[in-house]
């Protein structure tokens, strides 16, 4: 048997990526699986707090370094399926891979295919052009437990600053379900 995730990250958009940079500097054994498909890769973005102006290619390569920088394993690979598998789940990419982790967190953007696939709950989105989204109760999880999920595809507005803040919230509530208490992340500068 090969690795066991603590947290695998589908998605490594402006949720996914911060998700994972909250989870592994919380000390869990964090898997970053992306298919390159973000539609931030074609944004251009004045309106993220603490950023004058940068292209969205640049945001989600920012956000896997800094997710990588805390000990998250970053991947290619487009998850195909996610099934049960001992106390937790499998997951499957299209090129034949295989991956377990514990727990899941989708952010997957626009995307909601794969958690049809897997029978997540979904229910009409809000944003314009956005369909269908994750049915998720307020810690961010979803109608399968151990699947959660952030971002737009769990309602989320598309806006960078907003998503990323939610994949952190949906990553604090998370670890704060394995530590069996609330988990706070608070750096103070160095002197």
């Amino acid at each position: 048997m090969g690795t066991v995730y603590d947290v695998a990250v589908v998605g490594a958009g402006p949720a996914g990526a911060s998700a994972a940079l909250f989870l592994a500097k919380a000390g869990k054994k964090t898997l970053v699986i992306d298919s390159d498909q973000s539609i931030t890769k074609r944004a251009w973005i004045e309106n993220h707090y603490g950023v004058e102006a940068i292209a969205g290619p640049d945001l989600v390569e920012l956000g896997k370094k800094q997710a990588a920088k805390f000990g998250a394993e970053l991947v290619a690979g487009k998850v195909t399926n996610i099934v049960p598998a001992g106390d937790g789940f499998r997951l499957e990419t299209e090129d034949g891979k295989t991956y377990e982790a514990k727990q899941v967190i989708l952010a997957t953007g626009v995307a909601v295919e794969l958690a049809e696939k897997i029978g997540l709950r979904t229910k009409p989105g809000t944003e314009p052009r956005i369909k269908t989204v994750i049915d998720v109760d307020p810690a961010g999880k979803t109608s399968v437990p151990g699947v959660w999920a952030a971002g737009t595809v769990a309602g989320c507005s598309v806006h960078t600053i907003i998503t990323a803040g939610d994949g952190a919230r949906v990553a604090i509530n998370l670890i704060s379900e394995l530590n069996g208490e609330r988990y706070v992340d608070h750096d103070v500068l160095k002197a």
